[in-house]
């Protein structure tokens, strides 16, 4: 969430600062409930400190008569001011995290600017197939099984390709650890707190699985179990910066995207992911952020892959997002970039919610934390497109071969 106090003391500048992003109405309506939950605090404390001053002494038959009718104030006061404050902090749960200044402007996917290319889409002198095509007939990837057994947007992968896919998270995971990330396996079902502390709660609710019976979610990501590692810890300055990646299984409903990339297992509803994850102090934030979209390169130019580096327009954010970048490889069988890896500095949004610290010189501070994209099956999905020749043969990236993956795809 927003630093409130530095709300209250800047509030030109963070409105015109979540304007960019489409939130300042939002805001100026929690500045008033603040303001409303503020009037109430003084009233119900002046009442009580009335009470106090009442009750020193023997009281009168007429002081017992007032003290009564304080009372009823106070009960009164008290549960306006309960009011207040559950209203004024749910705006505030809403209100997302101030945009970086180099954050590009807009509202919509279309506004993300064009940091930098790499690589050059190939020339195929057939017409490439796509990942649901190659393999045929009997398939590398197979959707009619995964519908047939747990319903759309759920894949069987088979083979070799399932091997190289396991061969991708090994080999992003072992760079990673060379770079001093520690590996981590954590859970995937967490409680609410951990969901409402990483920005997933209440904004993304429509795209969560959440298990009454056990009222656990299934999480959309390991950033929501790395970033919970420190939940309500107080960390030393030197142990910072931290950083960790995780693998895990994912469950998102994609609620948001109906009718969008529905062939294939682009967008499906389960799917692993290396996941990097970064405590550190504030003013590190910026340049990790770089670091992180470093090594996401580095992955994407040793895969082979055409990419492209963008710059998220800041209507297009997540809630606890200050600034993003996308890498978008090369799809030859549509003939345009996407998405296949993402970076996010979330400052210290996260951190307040989920009430993570650090000392320096005796006082405690928020931490910043930052999260990134290790690697998806859409890597994996852009190297079959890419490296593919006439026959339907898939060549194979040099770094996962030493990870157990074949020098090429071919039939299963």
């Amino acid at each position: 969430m927003i630093d409130l106090r530095a709300a209250r003391q800047d509030p030109d500048g963070y409105r015109a600062a979540l304007a960019r992003r489409g939130a300042a109405e939002d805001f100026d309506a929690l500045l008033a409930a603040d303001a409303s939950w503020r009037e109430h605090t003084e009233h119900a404390e002046s009442l009580r400190a009335e009470q106090k001053r009442a009750s020193k002494g023997k009281p009168s038959p007429e002081e017992l008569v007032r003290l009564k009718d304080l009372s009823a104030k106070i009960e009164v006061a008290a549960a306006e001011l309960a009011e207040a404050a559950r209203y004024r902090d749910e705006l505030l749960r809403r209100i997302p995290n101030l945009p970086d200044p180099t954050a590009a402007d807009g509202m919509d996917e279309e506004d993300a600017e064009v940091v930098r290319t790499w690589g050059e889409p190939p020339v195929f002198g057939f017409t490439p197939r796509d990942h649901l095509e190659l393999g045929s007939p009997r398939g590398w990837i197979d959707m009619a099984r995964g519908a047939r057994l747990s319903g759309s947007r759920f894949a069987y992968r088979i083979g070799d390709v399932a091997v190289t896919e396991m061969a991708l998270y090994q080999y992003v995971i072992h760079k990673l650890r060379g770079k001093g990330f520690l590996p981590v396996l954590p859970p995937i079902l967490v409680g609410e707190q951990a969901m409402y502390g990483t920005g997933f709660l209440p904004t993304e609710e429509s795209n969560l699985y959440w298990l009454e019976k056990d009222d656990l979610y299934l999480t959309g990501t390991s950033e929501v179990a790395l970033a919970g590692i420190h939940a309500e810890e107080r960390l030393e300055e030197d142990e910072l910066p931290a950083r960790y990646v995780g693998f895990t299984t994912n469950f998102r409903r994609e609620a948001g995207a109906a009718g969008k990339d529905t062939r294939g297992m682009f967008r499906v509803h389960q799917f692993d992911k290396v996941e990097m994850y970064v405590y550190c102090l504030p003013e590190q934030s910026r340049e990790i952020h770089e670091e992180l979209l470093a090594h996401e390169e580095e992955i994407a130019r040793e895969l082979g892959l055409p990419y492209r580096v963008m710059n998220i327009a800041v209507g297009d954010l997540g809630a606890p997002a200050a600034k993003k970048y996308d890498i978008e490889a090369w799809f030859p069988t549509q003939q345009r970039y996407r998405e296949i890896t993402s970076c996010s500095n979330t400052t210290d949004y996260q951190a307040r919610r989920l009430n993570i610290k650090f000392r320096r010189d005796g006082q405690l501070e928020f931490v910043h934390t930052l999260n990134g994209t290790g690697a998806t099956a859409r890597a994996l999905l852009s190297v079959m497109e890419n490296f593919q020749d006439e026959g339907g043969k898939v060549a194979v990236p040099e770094v996962l071969r030493q990870y157990g993956a074949p020098a090429a795809i071919g039939l299963v």
